[in-house]
């Protein structure tokens, strides 16, 4: 969440950067303006009726201990009435700051100076691109049809076990995903991630921590009996793993890397764009999380997109990079890179990849700081980004590598699979 500070320093900077989002920050802000005054005001009254209390609880020792205690008596009447007094200040204070938080919760992140304007997906600028489409052969198919005529993936039996959006990888189909993994993570490793196995649910706090909760709380599944989420990204408990912490300048940065399936209740998705591997309710992602000191985080997001660059020219598919603009932003991002590859038997682009950085939008939330060499406390930046999600570079692998002989894998994923064509 935003830092009141920086709110009220850069207060009509913020309106007019939240504007891209198409998010009308002026009421709100001065209702967070002035709740904080009454919180800070009221926590100047608190201190000094606690004092006054502390320095008459003195007194009347010391009055008690010199036999005065007609003036002792007296004065314990005052320091009674001064207890009632802080109680209802502390009341009053706990309420204005659950107020206040509340209304910081429902201000999305400010995005960075590049963030274009714009309402939808269809206003977000492509950067860059490579890769050639491949040429396919008459009747080529699209990922879904192969899978069923390969018996690589089984949807009808996920449907079976447990409902739409839950595959079945079978074969050399388990065998290909495996192997995706396997060499995502290696390339991580290479990189300089250090590889995190983690917990596939969440309490609240984390949710909180990163953002998920409470704005995407009807697209996450809630485990009721034990109040716990499962989670829709590893970013949620890998970056969690640093709340409330307190490190040193020295220790950035920190790079980490986790594989984990996903869940998403992807509520509302319906139609043919959703067909197959395109939408799923359970999918298998490796995820990068970074934490950076704020003058190196930007630095550290062209490095993040430089290494999902090299994922997919190994992989050897087209792709392109689009910066989102203020209207596809997620609620916690400053800046985001959507990567997409291009399915060929689809004749369309698929989303494979986010790269977002945060700012210390995360981290305030987070309590995540750091110790500067001054012996100054400050946020830290945090980012993330899919290197790669499985479920579409799979599919986009299956339709541009289809032959008339069967799928070829892609030459670096031979090694991981032991096998090179899927016949």
């Amino acid at each position: 969440m935003l830092q009141v500070s920086n709110i009220a320093e850069h207060k009509e900077e913020y309106i007019k950067a939240l504007k891209k989002r198409n998010f009308n920050a002026e009421d709100i802000f001065e209702q967070v303006l002035t709740l904080d005054e009454t919180r800070r005001s009221t926590q100047a009254k608190l201190d000094e009726t606690l004092a006054s209390s502390n320095k008459m609880s003195k007194e009347i020792g010391m009055m008690f201990k010199n036999g005065e205690h007609q003036k002792a008596n007296m004065l314990k009447e005052k320091t009674g009435k001064l207890k009632e007094e802080s109680k209802e200040l502390s009341e009053k204070l706990n309420s204005t700051i659950v107020e206040l938080q509340g209304l910081l919760f429902t201000i999305p992140n400010i995005p960075h100076e590049s963030v274009p304007a714009g309402i939808s997906e269809d206003d977000n600028e492509e950067i860059f691109k490579e890769g050639d489409v491949p040429v396919l052969a008459e009747g080529s198919l699209p990922h879904w049809e192969l899978a069923k005529k390969y018996d690589i993936i089984d949807f009808d039996l996920g449907n079976k076990i447990t409902g739409a959006g839950f595959p079945v990888y079978k074969g050399k189909g388990a065998r290909l995903q495996r192997a995706l993994i396997t060499y995502f993570l290696d390339k991580a490793s290479e990189a300089g991630y250090t590889e995190f196995q983690v917990p596939l649910m969440v309490n609240e706090a984390s949710g909180f921590g990163t953002g998920q909760l409470p704005d995407k709380e009807g697209q996450m599944y809630h485990v009721t009996g034990d109040d716990l989420y499962l989670i829709p990204t590893a970013e949620v408990p890998v970056t969690n793993m640093f709340r409330d912490n307190l490190m040193d300048e020295k220790d950035f940065p920190v790079l980490c890397t986790g594989y984990t399936p996903c869940f998403r209740r992807e509520a509302g998705s319906y139609g043919a764009h959703v067909r197959g591997l395109n939408r799923l309710h359970q999918f298998d992602k490796v995820e990068i999380v970074r934490l950076e000191r704020p003058e190196d985080s930007y630095k550290a997001f062209d490095e993040m997109l430089e290494h999902i660059k090299g994922l997919l020219k190994d992989l050897k598919l087209p792709y392109r990079i689009l910066r989102l603009c203020g209207g596809d932003l997620t609620f916690t991002s400053a800046l985001t890179y959507d990567f997409e590859v291009f399915s060929t038997a689809q004749d369309r682009w698929l989303e494979i990849s986010s790269v977002s950085n945060f700012e210390t939008y995360q981290a305030n939330r987070l309590k995540l700081r750091y110790r500067t060499k001054d012996n100054n406390k400050e946020l830290a930046h945090t980012l993330n980004g899919s290197a790669l999600a499985l479920p579409r570079v799979l599919a986009g692998i299956l339709e541009n590598y289809q032959t008339e002989e069967g799928i070829k894998v892609p030459e670096v994923l031979v090694p991981y699979c032991g096998f090179d064509i899927i016949d």
